[in-house]
C-alpha cells in the first residue's frame, strides 16, 4: 500500500507555527518553563502551556500581519476565551493530584515581529 505524499503546509500555518516558537522563545527567555505544546481535545487547541513558579499558565498566541481588522490581541474575543476555557478545563482533568492555580496570557505578535504580553489577560 502507498502512503500519500506529504503535502507543504499552507502559509498561515507556517507562519503560526513560526509565532509560536517566537512566543514560546520569548516566555522561556522571561523565565517560564514549556509544559506542553499544542494540546489538543475536543474543545480546541491551547497554544502553549506552561509554568511561571507554581503557576500553570494558559498562552493564546495570536499573529496579525497588520491590524487592519484589529490587532493580535483584540482577535482574543469572549467566544474564543470560552473556547480556550473549555479546553484548559479538559486539560485539567487529565492532570492528577491537586489543582494548580490558572493563569490566562495571551501573546500578540505584529507583522514587524513586535511582541505584546498580556498577564491575565481574561
Amino acid at each position: 500500500m502507498l502512503l500519500p505524499e506529504n503535502k507543504p503546509k499552507a502559509a498561515h500555518l507556517l507562519r503560526g507555527e513560526s509565532a509560536e516558537r517566537q512566543a514560546c522563545d520569548f516566555l522561556i527567555s522571561q523565565g517560564l518553563t514549556l509544559v506542553v505544546r499544542n494540546f489538543r481535545c475536543i474543545h480546541g487547541e491551547l497554544d502553549l502551556i506552561m509554568k511561571d513558579g507554581e503557576t500553570l499558565v494558559i498562552v493564546e498566541v495570536r499573529f496579525r500581519k497588520n491590524a487592519k481588522y484589529g490587532s493580535a490581541l483584540e482577535s482574543v474575543d469572549v467566544r474564543k476565551q470560552t473556547k480556550i476555557s473549555a479546553a484548559t478545563e479538559f486539560y485539567l482533568n487529565t492532570l492528577e493530584g491537586e489543582m494548580p492555580r490558572i493563569r490566562f496570557d495571551v501573546m500578540g505578535i505584529s507583522g514587524n515581529g513586535e511582541l505584546q504580553w498580556v498577564q491575565n489577560a481574561f
